[in-house]
């Protein structure tokens, strides 16, 4: 036999050896989870976010984009009470986790000492700028509560005629409430020209007259919501009812309605019906009523995966599938570079997610970029208002001015 055939074979019996030795190379599983309320207080917010998150990475797994890997996520209903997240917490980490997603505020406040004792990166629901001070490893998705409250704030400012703006803040009664608060206290004592005449945190009354009432007597323009999506309806109703609600943005004698991420979307026009035309609104993420490429893509999804039309229009399932995106890139990128998909190196490529590497998902307004010294993704916020029973962008996407100036 020639040399070569010999040295062929060999070959051949070093390979089937070193195949019975160490086994065939076996696709593997990347396990994340997610821990939210389905049910109980935000659920109307939770259970479309939920249903974003697991069709994304049904997605990823059937169209494998990650190749032969998959991605395991593991959703747990927390009814959102912060004892039963950090339970599904602890059950989470040992199963080997290297990122996690969670979603209350209270609850993130609450784990952040635990994210850091495990130095696990963590994408939360929540918005809350707090949630990023003295820690390292909460990333926020889009910009912050009070980065959205005060963008707010500074449309008003520049917007309106007549002097310094009176304006009232309407809140959940919860740290995520109360978050944005002092922030734009801060911000107006450096020099954004609105006064804030009251800030009320809303209870379960199903009537806000008397609440209305004493804004007008005071001399409220403006109404800033920073809650979820049913109370806000509850006071369009009833401002409509009282004839307070402004025709046009600024309108003398009337009330002008603006809110922040969980207060608008759809599911505000299903429950305030005509009482919504005129809400300004502001998030980073694309939504359904305005074409493009994110809002095919997430009409999409939501058609592959047989979801209804409410969820499918949602901008809490938006909002899923993006924190989805983001998990999922940190680990093609890790995977990619030929690193193991664990805790540090997900938080390294997370931190490294920033200029030329800035992550371009169409379901948000702009880049997600985050950095050691930046942990809140998307910087861009998009306003939209209410027109005809739709939300419909009002000008280009904007950053805050007066965040940069107090933070």
């Amino acid at each position: 036999m020639r040399l070569a055939g010999k040295i062929a074979i060999a070959t051949t019996v070093l390979m089937f050896i070193a195949a019975i030795v160490t086994g065939p190379v076996c696709a593997k599983v990347y396990k994340t989870a997610l821990s939210l309320a389905i049910t109980g207080p935000t659920s109307d917010a939770g259970n479309p976010y939920s249903k974003g998150v697991e069709d994304f990475f049904r997605l990823v797994n059937e169209e494998k984009l990650l190749g032969d890997d998959t991605i395991e996520c593991i959703i747990r209903d927390d009814k959102y009470e912060t004892d039963i997240t950090k339970r599904n917490f602890e059950e989470f980490m040992d199963m080997g986790i290297p990122i996690y997603l969670n979603y209350s505020t209270g609850s993130t406040l609450g784990l952040k000492r635990d994210f850091e004792e495990e130095k696990i990166p963590v994408i939360p629901a929540s918005f809350h700028y707090g949630n990023l001070e003295n820690s390292h490893y909460i990333f926020l998705p889009i910009a912050s509560y009070s980065e959205q409250v005060i963008g707010l704030a500074e449309y008003v400012a520049n917007h309106s005629e007549g002097g310094t703006p009176k304006v009232a803040v309407f809140i959940h009664p919860s740290a995520f409430g109360r978050g944005p608060v002092d922030d734009l206290k801060k911000a107006v004592a450096a020099g954004l020209k609105v006064e804030v005449v009251e800030v009320v945190e809303h209870g379960k009354d199903l009537d806000n007259t008397a609440t209305l009432q004493r804004l007008q007597n005071k001399g409220v323009q403006f109404v800033i919501c920073h809650t979820v999506q049913s109370p806000v309806a509850t006071l369009l109703n009833d401002a409509q009812r009282l004839g307070l609600i402004a025709g046009t943005f600024g309108e003398k004698g009337k009330m002008t309605f603006l809110g922040a991420h969980y207060t608008g979307g759809n599911d505000l026009i299903a429950l305030a019906g005509e009482a919504a035309e005129n809400f300004y609104w502001t998030t980073s993420y694309t939504i359904t009523s305005v074409p493009g490429p994110g809002a095919d893509a997430q009409l999409a999804l939501a058609k592959r995966y047989k979801r209804d039309e409410k969820t499918a229009n949602s901008h809490n399932y938006a909002n899923g599938v993006m924190v989805a995106q983001v998990a999922f890139e940190a680990m093609r990128r890790a995977k990619a570079r030929g690193l193991e998909i664990n805790r540090e190196n997900l938080y390294n490529v997370l931190n490294d997610m920033n200029g030329i590497n800035a992550f371009y998902p169409v379901t948000t307004v702009g880049p997600v970029t985050y950095s050691k010294t930046d942990r809140a993704g998307v910087d861009s916020l998009q306003l939209y208002v209410v027109k005809g029973g739709q939300f419909t962008a009002v000008g280009l996407p904007f950053r805050s001015v007066y965040m940069r100036k107090i933070h």
